[in-house]
């Protein structure tokens, strides 16, 4: 994995220099397209990230930057005619935000425009590239999967309830992301002698049943994956995990300020700011196809002591220690 990452960032590095012997400054304003499964993701933080690294860069909204940002507001059946909405505007670039869906609506609709995504779990295995370090094609951008994250997850929920022996792990099997993710946590699950117990949410109205369900089930703490669906129901899934009295872990810091107990994964202000230097390189000339997919290699560690509390559930020192942000 080291040697891998080592070669995508001197890959990334060579082209760099290419692009920027090449295009030292763009002559006339840019387009940049922006294509959203969630609702009021531009209302995230993580973007206001992309948009400050955006301007950092030289482009500014109104002069020289055009942006123009299309969401489905949740609904994945509207993405083909938004992304065909965006590709009409010819971008320069388009950017899809959080999930698969999005990244594979908007490689459909672009011929030959330029596509960076933001974060999609398995680009590999969904089709998206063709491989991380030559991701072919007019695409390439920013993968969520990480090795050894969902095993970092579950050392965390065995830290706070060591005398768990069941865990349910509940996600969307309809994510490419959903079936690596799972393996991995199996696999740490045994060295761990924990049991897991899987229950899948394929809709909004499916998370409740499901989320009661483990506790009848005997689970004694829970890891929620991310996706898109999970994401955008993030609040409720926390008020009944609440409800539940179950301890769990989330995969976003989003998670955890919306009411999660805990939640370690991707640092996403890092990430979307890596994608906004993505853009600008495609901009100055670099080709998509020439620019390895990059995975992360910033995690944050989030605490909701709040929720710790009406747990009644002690959070140990040792997490306490390398937790890179809390709330009260």
């Amino acid at each position: 994995m080291t040697d891998r990452r080592s070669l995508m960032k001197s890959l990334a590095g060579a082209v760099l220099l290419v692009a920027n012997a090449a295009h030292a400054q763009r002559a006339k304003p840019v387009t940049i397209g922006y294509l959203a499964l969630l609702p009021g993701e531009d209302r995230m933080s993580f973007m206001a990230s992309f948009m400050r690294r955006i301007n950092e860069l030289g482009y500014v909204e109104g002069r020289s930057l055009h942006f123009e940002y299309r969401s489905a507001e949740g609904r994945p059946e509207l993405l083909p005619a938004l992304a065909a909405e965006l590709v009409a505007m010819k971008p320069d670039v388009l950017v899809t935000g959080f999930g698969t869906v999005a990244a594979k609506a908007a490689k459909a609709a672009a011929g030959g425009i330029p596509i960076v995504f933001m974060a999609v779990g398995d680009p590999v295995g969904a089709g998206v590239v063709e491989s991380l370090a030559r991701p072919g094609g007019n695409v390439t951008g920013l993968s969520d999967l990480a090795s050894n994250l969902q095993g970092s997850r579950l050392q965390l929920l065995r830290e706070v309830v060591p005398s768990a022996s069941a865990v349910g792990v509940v996600f969307n099997p309809g994510t490419p992301y959903a079936a690596l993710a799972y393996k991995e946590l199996e696999a740490a699950a045994g060295v761990a002698k924990i049991e897991l117990r899987p229950f899948e949410v394929r809709s909004a109205k499916e998370i409740e049943p499901q989320l009661l369900a483990t506790k009848d089930a005997g689970a004694g703490a829970l890891v929620i994956f991310e996706d898109p669906l999970t994401l955008s129901q993030r609040r409720e899934i926390a008020t009944i995990v609440a409800r539940l009295q179950l301890p769990a872990v989330y995969g976003y810091r989003e998670f955890a300020e919306a009411g999660g107990l805990m939640s370690y994964g991707t640092d996403h202000g890092a990430q979307w700011r890596r994608g906004a230097e993505f853009v600008d390189l495609i901009l100055r000339g670099a080709k998509p196809a020439e620019l390895p997919v990059e995975q992360p290699t910033r995690f944050e560690l989030v605490v909701n002591l709040k929720t710790a509390s009406e747990l009644a559930l002690p959070i140990p020192p040792t997490i306490m220690i390398r937790a890179n942000d809390t709330i009260e």
